[in-house]
């Protein structure tokens, strides 16, 4: 059964002692935050409130928080731009889990994906951007009829 399954792979993980925070992991990313967040201040003061901070705020954005469905393919530049957040399976299954130990839980979830028969999907950043891009593009059309809907 899945959620017994699920169950000894959370245990398996447990006992690997993936589930322990890192203080330097949790200072640099929470420098690397802090330090976009300043960025943006900057932007939206330079540029002023046009669609420049907009467009770069989405862009930013809508990844780590609309791709909630597969994960963004490895390496070294995506694990940096994404936070760690390109690995969104693991990350809805294990929240409380820090962001540096998905990498090692990767091929549990997919032996176990395997097993019970499920989609383990992953994709190139770029493959990843396009969908976001085409999911808000849908989205948008389906608002824009039902507001300006005569």
């Amino acid at each position: 059964m899945l959620v017994h399954d699920f169950h000894e792979l959370r245990m398996k993980v447990k006992k690997m002692g993936l589930l322990k925070s890192s203080v330097p992991f949790f200072a640099f990313m929470f420098l690397h935050a802090f330090l976009l967040d300043m960025a943006s201040w900057f932007t939206i003061w330079y540029f002023g409130k046009s669609w420049v901070p907009f467009l770069i705020g989405v862009a930013m954005f809508t990844v780590t928080q609309l791709s909630a469905t597969c994960n963004v393919g490895e390496s070294l530049f995506n694990d940096w731009f994404t936070g760690h957040l390109n690995f969104q399976i693991e990350h809805h299954l294990f929240p409380t889990m820090p962001r540096h130990n998905y990498y090692k839980v990767v091929p549990l979830m997919k032996s176990l994906c395997a097993k019970h028969n499920i989609k383990y999907e992953c994709k190139p950043l770029l493959s990843a951007f396009a969908d976001v891009v085409r999911s808000l593009k849908e989205s948008g059309k389906v608002w824009y009829n039902a507001y300006y809907q005569d």
